[in-house]
């Protein structure tokens, strides 16, 4: 009887980590053609209800997915759906995704990279632009936060006490950056900080970011 009992224990026990192992997780990187990373794109396999959304990085991992094939879903905001069959029959699968924009997006005009309104097609400065579809999926209470989603723009607090901060472009400096708002710019440091924490983000139809040497047609 004790022998029937051990081998029944051994049996439970085995069957348990054969289970166990059948799982495994994909992971890899969401970009555009461009090859510049997409941050908060979410990834997803319907069938399992089983989603994940990808860092500053444009890393994501979907852990705990059975072996087998499973169709995968891409989706972000200005880009088109992407669908692919992975299958995953080991510890991990690797899988890049690069999303290519939305042809009437594309269409959009945009103002500041020439100073006039212009196709962004047509544009000769990258000018990215996100719009109040984007931030209402990442909700914030104020533009200054909202900013934090926004690849390569990262805002700032610099005290506690008083709620005053800077908006930092590609690892420069508050000073270095200008901010319009309808065209108009608004100058000193204080009313920059003040006046986007006072904005709502509910009030902003779309932003406009221009970076690097094109952003001297603003001045030096």
């Amino acid at each position: 009887m004790a022998k029937f009992k051990t081998l029944f224990t051994a049996v439970i026990m085995l069957t348990g980590f054969i289970t166990y192992a059948q799982t495994g997780k994909i992971l890899g990187k969401i970009s555009d053609i461009r090859g510049v990373p997409l941050v908060a794109a979410s990834i997803s396999i319907p069938k399992l209800n089983v989603g994940a959304s990808s860092n500053d990085k444009g890393d994501y991992v979907l852990e705990n997915i059975p072996y087998g094939t499973w169709e995968v879903e891409v989706n972000h905001i200005g880009f088109d759906k992407h669908k692919e069959s992975i299958t995953i029959n080991g510890e991990s699968a690797s899988k890049d995704f690069i999303l290519e924009e939305k042809l009437d997006e594309l269409e959009e005009v945009v103002i500041s990279g020439t100073m006039k309104e212009v196709s962004k097609l047509e544009s000769p400065v990258p000018v990215e632009v996100y719009t109040s579809k984007f931030f209402k999926a990442n909700p914030t209470p104020s533009l200054f936060d909202a900013l934090q989603n926004i690849n390569g723009v990262r805002p700032q607090l610099n005290c506690n006490v008083c709620n005053t901060g800077d908006i930092h472009i590609n690892g420069l400096e508050g000073p270095y950056t200008m901010i319009l708002i309808d065209g108009m710019p608004i100058v000193s440091g204080l009313s920059t900080v003040y006046g986007l924490s006072g904005i709502p983000q509910a009030l902003i139809d779309r932003i406009e970011v221009v970076k690097g040497p094109a952003s001297t047609l603003y001045g030096s």
